[in-house]
């Protein structure tokens, strides 16, 4: 096989790097960000897009993030495919921390008082399978306070995003104008010769 390792992985090795990668997280960030960067869109389209799906990972429908991103998306006129990378903002490292703080925010908007103070058992709301019995002490909190973090991360992610996106196409049709000018140039000379 022509990209066949010489010496394979142990189970236990790719185990490790499957919540841990070798060469971190750092370079999946990267990825994402060059991968929003360069997408051929308006800087709306892209800035929104990526707010749809950072939004939408606020929300503790876990498995229909991808489909209320690009809801999202269509109604603020967003890239569909910002989008969907915008929905990595939502990941098992930062789940329990989206859905600790939407929990807390929820309910002292709702005005249950604190959070603390009130247990739920999981284990019991959970066996039932039904959702009528998690809406309430559940879902409903964390829905409610997803709101308002989710408007106030989307301004400042859209902000971010418009002005660093804006800020590389117009460096790149720079660079590309200026290849153009040296391509002609580079004939021209090459014709009167």
């Amino acid at each position: 096989m022509l990209f066949r390792r010489r010496q394979p992985i142990s189970r236990l090795t790719k185990l490790r790097e499957l919540f841990w990668p070798r060469r971190g997280f750092i370079r999946s960030f990267h990825y994402l960000t060059k991968r929003v960067l360069r997408l051929s869109a308006t800087p709306h389209a892209i800035a929104a897009g990526v707010v749809a799906g950072v939004a939408s990972s606020w929300t503790p429908f876990i498995g229909l993030h991808f489909v209320l991103a690009f809801a999202i998306a269509y109604l603020i006129a967003g890239n569909m495919v910002a989008a969907a990378i915008g929905t990595a903002f939502g990941n098992p490292l930062t789940f329990p921390f989206i859905w600790a703080a939407t929990w807390e925010v929820g309910h002292r908007l709702i005005g249950k008082g604190d959070p603390a103070a009130q247990s739920v058992d999981l284990e019991k709301r959970f066996s039932l399978s039904a959702i009528e019995s998690m809406w309430q002490p559940i879902l409903k909190p964390m829905l409610i306070g997803a709101i308002p973090l989710a408007i106030v991360s989307g301004i400042i992610i859209y902000c971010i995003i418009y002005f660093t996106v804006a800020k590389f196409q117009a460096r790149r049709r720079e660079r590309l104008a200026e290849r153009a000018r040296a391509r002609l140039a580079e004939a021209l000379q090459g014709s009167s010769i």
